[in-house]
């Protein structure tokens, strides 16, 4: 049966699913976020020091400047008992949130370097397996009563069922007049403060944007680091043997890889670890940064500092990172140097403002646009498009450049991340939700406030020729990702189908376009005036 002509978009697939237009409002109306901060501010915990836990997430995989491990550390030296950490790996979440092999695996291969940091510190680090994903809070209070932990310190983490998850660990704590506390790591500003004239707190960019700059200038202890944390006692690694002989889970068999040389070639590209991390860091601000400005938005270059991938992760803090962008800018505040330093910073900024919106509409996380009509545009069941988006087989070079590179590199320029989303849920009229998804299972630096924040519908349609014109002039990006267009030389490499003859493009071995960009353009306008105009969300 046909779907009504303005109903709610489906959400049959599992990664797909979300709630009502309705429930979205009441969420957002009470969101998680501020139950959980309400919670943790009316109750406080008197227990004397014993045994002091610092729960590791998949956000601070890291014993560098990591706040809540230094306060947790801090809390351990008060009292006679130990300092001790946990992971609590869920192979369900990774299901859950589509998470790809390139990110599991990084996660876990830079989980046992942190893991060796923290031994040599004799720091126990216990990591723990939830089976199924309704687990985890029982697993954290069952460890918490079988060690004697009389403090729990953790970071927050901002989605909405990982903000539920601790509203049920806080809540279980509390009652066993256990210590709760969370704290802001993620971010220099803490999601929801920077706010508006009206007193609410901003959600445009700009604005957001020039009052963090403001506030970061006249508080500089805001980008303040933390030490790392004290070592224990040389014999708590034996008196907790039990836990720190914990090994490191395998990948989830969903979340392996193709093959071995698949593994290997990943991790090349993306090495584990905090050092590999830093490293990264400086050779960019030495070498790259400078350009960023003028060229970040060529992807023939490589101009990006390829680091999202250890700050999605946490393996390195974003205050290690504006540290060294302020040494390398002299000292200077972002916005009052190297241009290139302020451009990039500018981008870093972009995250915090997409975990402030992640805060305050929290539907966003839940499959569900910011603006909620795009709920009820009718998208097309276009199977063949689909399978030509997903492995860069669109006809449109630039798109499929692209594609290839991600499928390759689990990675994706900024740029082609935006014209690709775009072409898929425009011109393609293919529900958005199923190319977020596919970013998420295949992108090594997924992140769900970016990758929601970027995937949001609106009327804006990249033209796919002309973004490549504009970012890829000589066509490199295209020819190295693209290698059936390698012996092009003009400008019919941006869009051959029209711009070479008939037999001259069929020798090429590409595929024609799938979608004609002007009359899918004019479609896409003219379904989002329709359906939006009726919506009722």
């Amino acid at each position: 049966m046909a779907p009504k002509k303005h109903a709610r978009s489906a959400s049959g697939e599992d990664g797909l699913k979300h709630p009502s237009t309705k429930r979205a409002k009441e969420i957002d109306e009470n969101p998680p976020y501020k139950q959980l901060v309400e919670l943790l501010e009316s109750t406080t915990s008197k227990s004397k020091p014993n045994n002091v836990l610092h729960w590791f997430r998949s956000k601070d995989l890291r014993m560098q400047d990591n706040k809540a491990l230094y306060a947790a550390s801090k809390k351990a030296k008060e009292g006679t008992g130990s300092l001790v950490a946990l992971y609590l790996h869920s192979p369900g979440d990774l299901e859950w949130h589509g998470t790809s092999p390139a990110r599991s695996d990084l996660i876990l291969q830079s989980l046992q370097l942190l893991k060796d940091e923290l031994t040599k510190k004799n720091i126990p680090l216990a990591i723990v397996t939830a089976e199924e994903r309704g687990q985890k809070t029982g697993l954290i209070e069952e460890f918490v009563t079988e060690h004697g932990i009389s403090h729990v310190y953790a970071n927050f983490e901002y989605e909405v069922d990982e903000l539920r998850r601790d509203i049920k660990v806080a809540k279980h704590l509390l009652d066993e007049s256990v210590g709760f506390e969370l704290f802001h790591d993620q971010t220099i500003m803490v999601p929801g403060e920077l706010t508006g004239s009206g007193g609410g707190p901003m959600k445009v960019f700009t604005p957001y944007h020039k009052a963090w700059l403001s506030e970061t200038k006249s508080d500089p202890s805001l980008l303040d680091l933390v030490g790392e944390p004290e070592a224990n006692a040389e014999k708590t690694i034996a008196e907790w043997k039990d836990i720190a002989d914990t090994k490191l889970p395998e990948l989830p068999e969903n979340k392996q890889f193709a093959s071995k040389d698949e593994q290997q070639r990943i991790r090349k590209l993306w090495p584990a670890g905090h050092e590999a991390g830093m490293e990264r860091l400086k050779k960019f601000l030495q070498k790259k940064v400078k350009a960023y400005a003028a060229h970040r938005s060529e992807p023939a270059g490589d101009p990006s500092s390829r680091l999202s991938p250890y700050i999605s992760a946490g393996i390195i803090s974003i205050r290690e990172i504006l540290d060294e962008a302020k040494k390398a800018n002299d000292g200077a505040h972002f916005d009052e140097g190297d241009r290139g330093i302020d451009s990039w910073v500018r981008e870093l900024v972009f995250r915090e403002f997409y975990r402030q919106m992640n805060v305050i509409k929290p539907h966003t996380n839940m499959n569900l646009p910011n603006n909620l009509k795009f709920d009820f545009v009718q998208w097309e069941d276009d199977e063949e498009g689909w399978k030509k988006w997903c492995e860069g087989k669109t006809g449109m070079p630039f798109i499929d450049a692209g594609m290839r590179q991600l499928n390759t590199e689990a990675y994706m320029h900024n740029r082609l991340r935006m014209n690709t989303s775009s072409y898929l849920r425009a011109n393609m009229l293919i529900d958005y939700r199923k190319g977020e998804r596919y970013f998420a299972e295949h992108l090594i630096d997924w992140d769900l406030s970016n990758n929601t924040q970027g995937w949001e519908p609106s009327y804006t349609i990249f033209n796919p020729v002309i973004q490549a014109e504009k970012c890829d002039k000589q066509g490199d990006y295209i020819r190295k990702w693209v290698p059936e267009l390698k012996n092009l030389k003009g400008k019919e490499i941006f869009d051959p189908y029209n711009r070479l003859s008939k037999e001259e493009f069929e020798k090429l071995g590409y595929p024609a376009p799938h979608v004609d960009f002007r009359e899918s353009q004019q479609r896409a306008k003219e379904r989002y005036k329709q359906d939006l105009a009726d919506a009722d969300p």
